[in-house]
């Protein structure tokens, strides 16, 4: 075993309740709060400021839904040290010594805005790296984490979708509740991406947002996020694999300048385990590959 798992072990789990209720698989990619040491030296960031790129507590947030009868997969390393919410090889030639790979995508829209497999910046485009780093260390990241986190994450899902005949992931991440200083406007409670239609069939995500709604939270779909290359790349619906991406505000259950939870914590924690209860209940025969298809 590496170094790099060494220090972070171990850098995800997978949780699973006694007996699995239903297809459904939730998924927390950028929970982690792990900053192994080496890490911390190669940053010229503190861990608080570190932490602006996290969904925080987004993990401890869905883990209800085991006990609903759903499995739960979270990342413990944090996505500033290497970001499985992206393709395994956007990478900055700017940030390292030495060349990238051929096949790297150096041309990317995250790659140029910092946030590429292994991202150059964190929260208002805050430089993580005062040096260039070794291109082995990009490599040795995607290698160690990067890469066996999309085996075991695909693995459960194939497992679902073989046992039930579909199987619908919900990748769960939480989002500032603005913009930022050139926009302050609130954002919506939650944010529904689900690729404009193309990731799961409807009933998924009008379930998902029939039910938020009906316990009184504001729900967008798609704007401003659409889903990101989970959502994009684990969802389709014709061969009956289903994904959507679960964005959640953050002034719904944390302080965001302190990192601490506030006393709704636990109320949207028991919402999403109805959230999950709703999905499930979702029939199989809506679920399941296309007929059409198969005629």
């Amino acid at each position: 075993m590496s170094d790099i798992t060494d220090a972070l072990e171990p850098p995800f789990e997978i949780i699973e309740p006694p007996a699995i209720r239903g297809p459904v698989l939730f998924n927390s990619p950028h929970s982690g709060s792990r900053y192994s040491p080496e890490f911390l030296d190669l940053s010229r960031l503190d861990v608080p400021t570190l932490r602006r790129s996290e969904d925080s507590f987004v993990d401890t947030l869905i883990a209800g839904v085991i006990q609903q009868g759903y499995p739960l997969m979270r990342a413990h390393f944090p996505r500033c040290f290497v970001d499985v919410n992206r393709e395994p090889y956007e990478l900055d030639p700017r940030m390292f010594e030495g060349r990238l790979p051929s096949f790297a995508n150096t041309r990317s829209m995250r790659v140029a805005g910092g946030l590429g497999t292994v991202a150059r910046v964190v929260g208002d485009a805050q430089e993580i790296y005062d040096r260039r780093i070794p291109v082995a260390e990009a490599l040795a990241r995607i290698e160690d984490l990067y890469k066996p986190y999309h085996r075991a994450l695909r693995g459960l899902f194939t497992r679902l979708h073989r046992d039930f005949g579909a199987a619908m992931l919900i990748d769960c991440h939480s989002m500032p509740s603005s913009a930022g200083h050139k926009d302050e406007r609130p954002r919506p409670e939650f944010v529904l991406g689900d690729r404009y239609g193309t990731s799961c069939v409807a009933v998924v995500a009008e379930t998902a947002e029939r039910t938020l709604r009906s316990l009184g939270y504001t729900v967008s779909r798609n704007k401003p996020y659409a889903g990101g290359f989970i959502t994009e790349h684990y969802g389709n619906p014709a061969a009956g694999l289903h994904s959507l991406q679960l964005e959640i505000n953050r002034a719904l259950y944390m302080d965001e300048r302190r990192y601490e939870r506030i006393p709704a914590f636990d109320r949207l924690a028991a919402d999403l385990e109805t959230v999950a209860m709703r999905l499930g209940e979702i029939p199989l025969e809506e679920l399941r590959p296309y007929r059409a298809a198969a005629e």
